[in-house]
């Protein structure tokens, strides 16, 4: 009777995951196509002003690979680059002024903001300093754009041409992420496929209250940024984008994110230990540092990634076909769902099936990220750590 009872836990678990994935498949704004690339554009008879502002912090070794393609922008109206240098030990203010020597290009500028005050996480800091220094110029846009992201030569051109005849006051491209060492190709994706699942692009153009940002490259309206403050308003979050665009949509603008074609990120994650840093700095943030909320989260991926291939293990342990068969269904659910965006990043299809490993290791990373938190460690951007961690407002 036990040993019924217990393989008919693992059948109704498996069952629940089943049903979850057939939710996620059908139900969640279609998060694992690829298939949201810029909306369509259209070149205006006049083309607007724009400042690019780069905030960089410590980013000499990827700055050769970046900002020569900024500075190679061929856009028809007046543009120029404002990059400040948030600090840096490594030179990097100055390696970019050589860089603008060499390679010619669009006006930059470089500048420092000097030592943030308390309450500033993250970058925005110095994006508050060069959205200052961009507003003397009077721009219609603003491109906010990462020191580590390289651009196509009509990157800038692209996003314009988009955001003009679509109305829209965001349009921001989820640049495409290195994937070269062997932790990359089993992690890097996962975190497009998961971003992607918590915010499907699909609804954050609509009405609705979805709303999120790619912090690599956000073209920003400069009306719409005054209007809600950009970036005082946020100054709290870690997790930047995504409170930008919020703000933005709060206050009656529209938002667009989609995956990028030809905007890059040239900054390697060789090891697991650089991913995990990358993840861990802001996965309690999403959760607003709520325990409730992690252990529900936790709950939710062992059910949704880890039940499947347990019940497929379990069944056919225990001689028990129902188990293996709805848990090898979800688990095929899953791994189809993931396929589109390893395709989009051009990888092996046979790495699908290990999405729950994958799965695990974001569970453990989110983990760590809750311990991190309550050891007083607080969020931590480019070696600077915040001792309000917990001051990340609600951004619900």
């Amino acid at each position: 009777m036990g040993q019924t009872a217990r393989v008919s836990a693992v059948v109704w678990t498996a069952a629940g995951s089943l049903l979850a994935w057939l939710w996620l498949l059908l139900c969640q704004g279609f998060f694992w196509r690829t298939d949201v690339r810029l909306p369509p554009r259209a070149e205006p008879d006049a083309w607007p002003s724009v400042c690019v502002v780069v905030p960089a912090r410590d980013e000499a070794a990827v700055l050769p690979a970046a900002l020569p393609s900024l500075l190679a922008q061929d856009y028809p109206g007046r543009a120029e680059i404002f990059l400040v240098d948030d600090g840096s030990a490594d030179g990097t203010g100055e390696l970019a002024r050589e860089l603008a020597r060499r390679h010619g290009g669009l006006p930059l500028t470089v500048s420092s903001p000097g030592e943030p005050p308390t309450g500033w996480t993250g970058k925005l800091w110095a994006v508050r300093h060069g959205i200052g220094l961009a507003r003397a110029r009077g721009p219609e846009y603003l491109l906010l754009t990462d020191a580590d992201i390289a651009h196509a030569p009509d990157s800038l051109r692209e996003l314009v041409a988009a955001a003009r005849p679509g109305g829209f006051d965001v349009v921001s491209q989820m640049a495409r992420l290195r994937v070269e060492s062997v932790w990359e190709r089993l992690v890097v994706p996962a975190f497009v496929y998961f971003f992607a699942q918590l915010y499907p692009f699909r609804r954050i153009a609509g009405q609705g209250r979805t709303a999120a940002a790619a912090g690599g490259c956000v073209l920003l309206r400069a009306e719409a940024a005054e209007r809600a403050r950009i970036p005082d308003a946020i100054r709290h979050a870690v997790i930047d984008d995504v409170a930008l665009a919020r703000a933005v949509k709060r206050g009656g603008g529209r938002v667009w994110l989609g995956l990028a074609e030809r905007v890059d990120s040239v900054r390697p994650y060789p090891r697991l230990h650089d991913l995990w840093r990358m993840v861990s700095r802001s996965a309690y943030a999403q959760l607003r540092h709520n325990p409730a909320l992690l252990a529900g989260t936790v709950a939710g991926l062992a059910l949704v990634y880890l039940v499947p291939p347990l019940a497929v293990l379990a069944g056919l342990a225990a001689g028990q076909a129902p188990a293996a068969v709805i848990g090898g269904l979800a688990w095929l659910v899953m791994a189809g769902t993931y396929v589109p965006i390893l395709r989009y990043y051009r990888q092996p299809l046979w790495l699908a099936p290990l999405l729950p490993f994958t799965a695990f290791l974001y569970l453990l990373m989110t983990v760590d990220s809750a311990v991190q938190h309550h050891r007083g460690r607080g969020a931590a951007w480019k070696g600077r750590t915040y001792a309000r961690p917990d001051a990340v407002p609600d951004e619900g």
